[in-house]
């Protein structure tokens, strides 16, 4: 008897442009993985859950301003629909949010998936976010046109640590933020270019002392450009 197949990682998008989707995931690891069946993605159409014939999915903000809002009522009708079926959770893509980090997306990816809500215009009515509760992720303090962008960028970093998509698990391991570091320095041929030599360690053979001059390094370079994640490392 044949043991039952996994069931794949699933990616549930709610947006409202389903055409940007899968975007850049159709290429190189993240494309081969979804041909292959190791994660699914299904998009999911805002405007079908519009009341009126012209599929009307934000009005103007309460008390002025400018721009426009997304219907409490609209997006309260996507999320049930997404969520019905699907016990994953439930991520609001949005710059108010909890910055992302290494950490999350590795709970993410040993999940079952995860269902993406993409903002657009001025936001999301705040009723619907008390009434859902999702959890509101932000990758940095800037601001994008919408959550599109950010959910492409948040899916390639799950599917990547998906078993079997990337190739050799250890160089997972050695990654920027795995071990609360920025990653070391990378060289390869020629072993001379413009006058700069490789470091003399690297091609020595000695593996112990690569793998030294690596955290070193490692650790030069967090202490140098993320004095925060330093704090956090040097804390432990």
């Amino acid at each position: 008897m044949n043991a039952a197949k996994r069931t794949p990682w699933t990616a549930r998008v709610l947006t409202l442009f389903p055409e940007m989707f899968p975007g850049p995931l159709r290429l190189s690891l993240a494309g081969q993985a979804l041909e292959r069946g190791d994660w699914r993605l299904e998009t999911v159409d805002i405007r079908d859950f519009a009341g009126d014939k012209h599929r009307s999915v934000d009005d103007t903000p309460f008390g002025g301003g400018p721009g426009m809002v997304l219907r409490p009522d609209v997006i309260d009708a996507s999320v049930g629909h997404a969520c019905a079926d699907f016990n994953a959770p439930l991520v609001f893509l949005t710059p108010r949010g909890r910055r992302l980090d290494q950490a999350r997306v590795r709970a993410l990816a040993e999940g079952p998936g995860v269902v993406l809500l993409c903002g657009r215009y001025e936001g999301v009515d705040e009723r619907a976010i008390e009434a859902r509760a999702p959890e509101e992720i932000s990758l940095g303090d800037f601001v994008l046109s919408g959550g599109e962008p950010a959910a492409i960028a948040l899916l390639d970093a799950c599917v990547r640590l998906l078993p079997g998509v990337v190739g050799k698990d250890a160089s997972l391991a050695e990654e920027s933020f795995e071990r609360g570091l920025l990653e070391y320095p990378h060289y390869t041929r020629p072993q001379v270019w413009q006058g700069r030599a490789v470091p003399e360690v690297l091609v020595s053979g000695h593996h112990a002392k690569v793998r030294a001059w690596r955290t070193r390094e490692a650790e030069r370079i967090t202490r140098e450009r993320r004095p925060d994640l330093w704090r956090s490392y040097a804390e432990k």
